[in-house]
């Protein structure tokens, strides 16, 4: 067998622990190195975890393993830029999980850094191996629905004090601005790339924002209203909210072409809810994971298996990246210039 791509991970909360696991489950992957800013006794580690090299700062890690060649990013939002310059200037590919960084400019630098090093960047974009989402791209590419005219993407959540506060502590990150960076960053910043991986650019954007629940936990806003023009023609729409009672309601995709028009919906956009397309029969579609389990709340389909394997296959020289760096960045600069309306 092939030799293994060593990988380290730093940051093991929720989805540090769900990348530790995805690279446990590839034969051609092995978790070597952790890194974590909280006691290990805090991290509540599986127990073959346990046993791994375990360090506090990042960079400690990188002066002691030589062997990694893949650097997990699965810290808070704000931390990514300068984690990331760290792990390419040591001469390691890096994995960042959404959003790439916070700002267009932190994204030219890794960008830059990334060239000059002759390392890889692989962005979390997890949204674009579903099903339904894999179905589109193609509809699209092969121009069944005609000329786009209309996108409406809606995406209503629930993200109250047992995300913000758990057990009645505010949590150490989210809900800050220097370090989440806002609702379209940290919940919702893959369908925001879901949009323009299909659609491409937009221009003319305005949009209206308001905090109608968490005044008192977060520094931003918990809903928005967001309207655009595609670049390359047809006009969309993003709705989204966190002050959703209980639990998520749905996150959905409508295109309406000249030729055709759908809607992919269900709680997680795992759903085809309704296509009709000019002389076209709709396939059968693979089913779509299942969410990512917070406990209290649950967030988007759980396809960072499909992220891990992507990596090693790249590495081993057998596929093509399949988020790259430039899409998270213009995933970043969408966004920011989205809150520069604010």
């Amino acid at each position: 067998m092939s030799e293994k791509i060593k990988f380290a991970v730093v940051g093991l909360g929720f989805v540090g622990k769900r990348h530790l696991a995805m690279i446990r489950q590839q034969q051609e992957a092995e978790a070597v190195a952790l890194c974590d800013i909280r006691p290990k006794s805090a991290l509540n580690l599986p127990d073959w975890a346990e046993e791994l090299p375990f360090y506090s700062s990042l960079e400690e890690l990188l002066a002691q393993e030589k062997s990694v060649r893949v650097l997990c990013i699965c810290t808070p939002n704000g931390c990514h830029a300068e984690q990331g310059l760290l792990g390419l200037e040591a001469g390691k590919e890096v994995v960042i999980e959404k959003p790439m960084a916070l700002t267009k400019v932190d994204c030219e630098a890794l960008i830059y850094k990334s060239l000059q090093m002759s390392k890889q960047i692989f962005v979390v974009m997890q949204n674009r191996y579903s099903p339904p989402a894999k179905w589109l791209k193609q509809l699209l590419l092969e121009q069944r629905l005609g000329n786009i005219q209309l996108v409406q993407i809606n995406c209503y959540w629930n993200r109250d004090e047992r995300y913000y506060r758990p057990g009645g502590q505010p949590h150490p990150w989210k809900g800050q601005a220097a370090a989440d960076g806002g609702t379209l960053f940290t919940q919702f910043s893959h369908f925001v790339d879901m949009m323009y991986w299909l659609f491409g650019d937009i221009k003319n954007i305005s949009a209206r924002f308001a905090d109608f629940q968490h005044q008192e936990m977060t520094d931003f806003e918990d809903s928005g209203l967001v309207q655009f023009d595609f670049v390359n023609g047809g006009m969309g729409c993003i709705n989204y909210s966190t002050a959703v009672y209980q639990q998520n309601m749905e996150s959905s995709l409508t295109v309406i072409g000249a030729k055709g028009s759908l809607k992919i919906g269900g709680q997680y956009m795992n759903e085809v809810e309704y296509c009709k397309i000019e002389d076209y029969e709709m396939p059968e579609l693979p089913p779509a994971n299942p969410p990512n389990d917070y406990g209290h709340y649950k967030g988007s389909a759980a396809n960072h298996s499909y992220v891990i394997e992507n990596v090693v296959d790249v590495l081993k020289g057998r596929k093509n990246i399949s988020t790259n760096a430039l899409e998270g960045l213009k995933v970043v600069e969408i966004i920011e210039k989205i809150y520069a309306l604010k």
